[in-house]
């Protein structure tokens, strides 16, 4: 699989990352459903072998448990893959998530998530949202300084706006940010992108396929049988009047992809990856037959043509 740098530090990502979320499994706000370790060890162990160089998790998902299943198939794998964390999410004794950005608690976070992952340096840490917004410039120090004592190699954010990343640039370099980025939610082709490029930033791109929303598989009846608590029973997308809609450019996205000999999946990528500021995708899964399809992606260069009849199908969905 081809790779890129990640701006302006030494890694080269390949385009597609394995995400964990899911793997953090359920019983907490934002899990997924109930989710098996050993799907997710194999997941794990399938996409290293299929030349996926890293994998992007948080403390936050699953309170923990994701780090600690990472951690575990780290310890079975002989390549090992570059490692992305994430801080700034902490829990309650309920278990309910709660930003926190003070100092004392990043550097408790960094050490949990060492011991969780079981390395001695955390490839890319990344703070999971700015919040709260004024304390942003400090956190940023702290982690700088973690760096300095070799416990973090780069640091990164996700959720930042541009006036956010201008703000602790002075500080320390950023490595990467992680936006969302798919077909509906675009939100970075603003300036975010170019901002990035301009400044040498990388950008990991989350949620390519929208939660499920844009592989082909995604029913009406499938949405109704989720898990209880799989957190996209309260996603306005996999509600009425957006889910019908969003099932409708599905449709017109898998005839697209058909006269490719791809999937949905794939094409929901490898759109994101057609833009040169993206360094990589991030692409979750639960089972090794995901990835294994998904992972073809990596490779697709789409066409023109291809990009133009996505647009028309975009163009007609935001008309929705």
């Amino acid at each position: 699989m081809q790779t890129r740098k990640l701006g302006w530090t030494d890694l080269n990502l390949t385009t597609i990352g394995l995400g964990a979320w899911a793997m953090g499994g359920n019983g907490w706000k934002f899990g997924w459903g109930p989710q098996d370790d050993a799907d997710s060890i194999a997941t794990i162990r399938r996409a290293n072998e299929l030349g996926i160089n890293w994998i992007d998790t948080a403390a936050i998902y699953g309170l923990g448990h994701s780090e600690e299943v990472v951690g575990r198939a780290l310890k079975m794998l002989a390549t090992k893959p570059i490692v992305a964390t994430k801080c700034s999410r902490r829990w309650d004794d309920a278990g309910m998530p709660y930003a926190d950005l003070n100092p004392a608690s990043l550097r408790r976070e960094c050490d949990e998530s060492l011991r969780r992952l079981g390395v001695e340096q955390i490839d890319l840490y990344q703070v999971h949202w700015p919040q709260p917004d004024a304390a942003i410039e400090e956190a940023w120090g702290t982690l700088a300084d973690l760096v300095k004592v070799g416990k973090l190699r780069y640091i990164g954010v996700c959720n930042f706006s541009v006036s956010q990343l201008m703000r602790i640039r002075p500080i320390h370099p950023v490595a990467s940010l992680q936006p969302p980025y798919s077909m509906l939610v675009r939100g970075v082709e603003a300036e975010t992108l170019a901002y990035c490029a301009a400044n040498n930033i990388g950008v990991v791109a989350y949620s390519p396929m929208q939660k499920g929303l844009l592989t082909g598989k995604v029913t009406r009846e499938w949405v109704e049988s989720l898990a209880a608590d799989d957190h996209r029973h309260r996603d306005p997308m996999f509600q009425e009047p957006q889910l019908g809609a969003n099932l409708a450019l599905v449709d017109g996205l898998k005839q697209i992809a058909q006269r490719n000999g791809k999937t949905a999946a794939q094409l929901a990528i490898a759109w994101v990856l057609r833009r040169a500021e993206v360094t990589s995708a991030i692409v979750g899964a639960r089972r090794p037959s995901q990835i294994e399809e998904t992972v073809a992606a990596g490779d697709w260069s789409l066409s023109l043509d291809d990009i133009a009849s996505v647009e028309m199908l975009l163009a007609e969905r935001a008309r929705v």
